[in-house]
């Protein structure tokens, strides 16, 4: 521990707002890779379910059940991948190789998706599924390794780094959305590619300014970090796999895996991985055999957790038995929250009036501009501030962040040119989902500031407000949606008001669950929980694209304000219960705040 501290010294020597400046280098790396990866994701499930004739920029016409199915899966995989990435990273690539790794291959992946093929679009999102597993949590571990020795640092560090990926999903979100409706999807698609390139090649050419921070794993240091430790009576003893624990590992991989693929493959393809029925009946009726096998898969995993929580002390059991509720109605949150990916998208485009005219529509564009501009000449100024501090040692990197904003100012300008000069303004379907970048951006110190306060509520009353607040966002989706004839169109308000109370719902609870994992956990099964973690939440977005992709049989069926019932009745009955169980939970965390 001791030489890695005194190697990152020279690394903190260049800062730049307090901080050295290859934060920012990562800051920028994260920035450009989530403007790809939710550019692409706003666009998707509207480009499958967009009609094939009758509109201007026609997509494939799938129907919503068939572009959710595929979407979960997607979305589900992005969850279970990272754990394999970075175990890689930990032992053979480090943490650096394992981040151009992962962008050189979500670079493929972007462009493959321009090209507007079937395969071209599956293949796609198998790399970018597998670029994200190396990408997504190494980058975040170099943070972690850059400030070993320095923890009052790290809070601050973090908090600049969670801009960084706000600030690319809001402007990935808005300007490749702009350009797939408004222009075609492939110049959507494809902008995600380029930046994801872009922003590959800045953090390659940033080497010289890391030193040895993120490279290949010394074994000799870190058994000298371990041994270091156990002196100070941090035990690194391990509770070991038994074989029983390994084959039950493997069966509930597997057939969770195979569901995950099995789903939209038997909706698009008609190819079933596992039996159409179970060979057994449940009060009469014969049992699906995806849902039998799903349910055979997760009894396989419980057994497992069960089993391993068992060999542990009574404290740390305890503990371990709260992580697992709190991954329990972590699943229930995800499964509402991430509508905003799938349903509240075709909402968006086939539900709200987003035609604006007269003044109205100067209104709309004139606070749209203010959104765009304020926030992209911040992130310009950190940018001078970098190119200050590290030109003389890293010129390639900041000549292509360089290259990076003027591309982005371009878009920018020509974007508010065309609206402004335009008869009439209709906001695209992608424009909605930035407002949860925006909010999280406003609201963030204030609950940062909560939690460090006298106030600071325990962890189920945090987890009881983020559900509450997520139902009531639906709540008013239902109540906006009720009553209107078909195809009748209701105010943007409603839905702008919904993102303000789920994003709300998310930064009282999304940001804190890895924390309380942290705390809960002992470090020497920190990956195993972590792990299930990232499973808790692969299951919340896959029943998320699986239900939202029922927003056209429920509305036919019933109507729009039964479907955003179902995502108020369910978080809201979670959270209730969740603040109910309170005083089980402090008891089980034993002291744990």
């Amino acid at each position: 521990m001791t030489n890695t501290v005194n190697a990152n010294e020279d690394f903190f020597k260049s800062k730049v707002l307090g901080h050295p400046a290859g934060l920012f280098v990562l800051f920028f790396t994260e920035m450009w890779e989530r403007f790809s990866f939710y550019g692409m994701r706003v666009l998707l499930v509207n480009f499958l379910t967009m009609a094939i004739v009758g509109v201007d920029n026609p997509g494939w016409g799938w129907s919503a059940e068939n572009a959710g199915a595929l979407f979960g899966t997607y979305a589900g995989l992005l969850y279970l991948t990272p754990i394999l990435g970075g175990l890689i990273a930990d032992k053979f690539t480090g943490y650096r190789r394992a981040v151009i790794i992962g962008a050189g291959v979500m670079t493929l992946g972007h462009a493959f998706m321009a090209v507007e093929t079937e395969f071209s679009l599956y293949f796609g999102l198998a790399l970018l599924v597998i670029g994200t597993g190396f990408f997504k949590p190494n980058i975040t571990s170099i943070i972690s390794e850059m400030y070993e020795g320095k923890p009052d640092k790290k809070d601050g560090a973090y908090t600049i780094f969670y801009m960084g990926v706000n600030a690319g999903a809001f402007f990935g979100m808005m300007l490749c959305g702009y350009l797939a409706e408004k222009i075609g999807w492939s110049w959507g698609f494809g902008l995600a590619g380029i930046f994801m390139l872009l922003g590959t090649l800045q953090f390659w050419l940033a080497k010289p300014l890391f030193g040895k921070v993120g490279g290949v794993p010394d074994k000799e240091l870190e058994e000298k970090h371990k041994q270091e430790e156990e002196s100070k009576g941090v035990s690194h003893k391990t509770n070991p796999f038994t074989l029983f624990d390994k084959i039950l590992v493997v069966a509930s991989a597997a057939i969770g895996f195979i569901y995950l693929i099995n789903d939209p493959l038997s909706r698009i393809a008609d190819i079933n991985l596992f039996p159409v029925v179970m060979p057994f009946d449940f009060r009469g009726e014969p049992f699906s055999g995806p849902i039998g096998m799903a349910l055979i898969g997760l009894a396989l995993f419980l057994v497992l957790v069960i089993s391993r929580i068992s060999r542990y002390t009574k404290i740390v059991r305890d503990r371990l038995i709260a992580v697992i509720i709190f991954a329990f109605f972590t699943v229930f949150f995800f499964m509402a929250f991430e509508q905003g990916a799938s349903s509240l998208i075709i909402f968006a485009r086939d539900n709200v009036d987003r035609v604006l005219e007269g003044s109205a529509a100067s209104i709309f564009n004139v606070v749209n501009a203010i959104l765009t501009v304020v926030p992209l000449a911040i992130i310009t100024w950190v940018l001078s501030l970098l190119w200050k501090q590290t030109f003389g040692r890293i010129p390639g990197s900041n000549l292509v962040l360089g290259l990076c904003f003027a591309g982005i100012w371009g878009l920018v300008i020509w974007m508010l040119v065309r609206e402004f000069t335009a008869e009439t303004t209709e906001i695209t379907v992608s424009w909605f989902s930035i407002l949860n970048s925006f909010f999280i951006i406003v609201f963030a110190s204030f609950f940062s500031k909560w939690w460090e306060s006298k106030y600071n509520p325990s962890a189920a009353f945090k987890y009881c407000f983020g559900l509450v607040l997520l139902g009531l966002g639906f709540g008013l989706l239902a109540w906006g949606s009720s009553g209107i004839a078909e195809g009748a169109k209701v105010s943007m308000i409603w839905l702008i008001l919904a993102y303000l109370l789920h994003t709300l719902g998310e930064l009282c609870l999304s940001p804190l669950g890895l924390s309380y994992v942290s705390k809960l956990v002992p470090a020497r099964m920190i990956a195993f929980m972590f792990g299930m973690w990232y499973l808790a939440i692969a299951i919340g977005n896959k029943l998320a694209g699986s239900l939202g992709g029922m927003i056209e049989e429920v509305t036919q069926e019933y109507d729009l304000s039964t479907f955003f019932l179902i995502f108020t009745i369910v978080p809201v009955a979670g959270g209730i219960l969740v603040a109910v169980l309170n005083p089980v939970l402090k008891r089980l965390m034993h002291g744990i705040k």
